[in-house]
């Protein structure tokens, strides 16, 4: 995240309904029905944008564009490849297509993704579809080796807040501004949060990330090795690596436990057995 602009490396796909106060750069982005984008939308390949949203600003693809019924655009629209574009839809300062102009609905988003799994099929290629059904949509999926963001449906992401309805699922190396309001979070490793975490259930957090605020939970929270809290955990129970951080205060009602190194325990223990063995001799 910086000031303006959400950067990916890869895609990004916006749930129906949802708010981003800002602008948008990605591989190929994707966007659902009645979604509000404050920014620019950058595409380096494709763009999809369903009925009835609205983009705050330009819009730009490196490929072709698919923009669907009664879509708002306040600023320019910009396809280097070519554009099928639905009724009713308002750019106010205009566009530019180096192809093909197709004046007709595009294939909504959800039947889009529907025809590529489809596709996939008929490849043969199952095990990508097994893995993509599993990182889109089950909410139990531990890793996510995909690069893509999802934004599920109903979410609002501002400077202030990052809101999601469900489980949040954070991925290794990210920057994010904003405070964090789930039902659950799983975040991977080497993400820095300028912001606080607060959901109804578990927070798992992997190792060498930094938080900058405070975590609440009424469930549990687990923190892994080298991260670092920079406000205080509030709890049911709390375990957390003894090479881990927090600045603040920790309070777990169902208490608090430390995690060791597997090899470190191992060596305590044998360490115990010789000392009990010299004391028997």
């Amino acid at each position: 995240m910086e000031e303006h602009n959400i950067v990916l490396d890869e895609d990004i796909i916006v749930g129906n309904h949802s708010d981003i106060r800002y602008g948008i750069i990605a591989d190929s982005v994707i966007i659902g029905e009645r979604v509000s984008v404050s920014g620019d939308v950058l595409a380096r390949s494709d763009i999809r944008i369903d009925i009835w949203s609205k983009i705050g600003g330009n819009v730009r693809c490196g490929e072709n564009g698919y923009i669907g019924e009664f879509v708002k655009i306040d600023g320019k629209l910009f396809v280097n490849g070519d554009l099928d574009v639905g009724n009713d839809v308002k750019i106010n300062r205009g566009f530019e297509a180096h192809g093909w102009i197709v004046v007709r609905n595009p294939v909504p988003v959800i039947t889009y993704i529907f025809l590529y799994i489809s596709e996939l099929l008929r490849m043969g290629k199952g095990e990508e579809v097994e893995r993509a059904m599993s990182e889109f949509f089950e909410e139990e999926a531990k890793e996510i080796s995909y690069g893509a963001m999802v934004v599920p449906n109903g979410s609002r992401i501002s400077a202030d807040s990052i809101r999601v309805p469900g489980t949040a699922t954070i991925g290794n190396n990210c920057r994010l501004v904003g405070n964090i309001r789930a039902e659950s979070l799983e975040m991977g490793d080497a993400t820095t949060l300028y912001g606080s975490i607060r959901t109804a259930s578990d927070i798992e957090i992997g190792e060498n990330n930094a938080i900058h605020g405070n975590i609440v939970s009424r469930g549990r929270v687990i923190v892994g090795k080298g991260t670092h809290i920079l406000g205080e955990i509030n709890a049911y129970s709390i375990r957390i690596h003894e090479d881990s951080r927090v600045d603040g205060v920790m309070r777990a009602t169902g208490g608090t436990t430390f995690i060791r190194e597997e090899e470190e325990v191992a060596q305590d223990r044998e360490l115990i057995k010789l000392d009990v063995a010299d004391q028997q001799q």
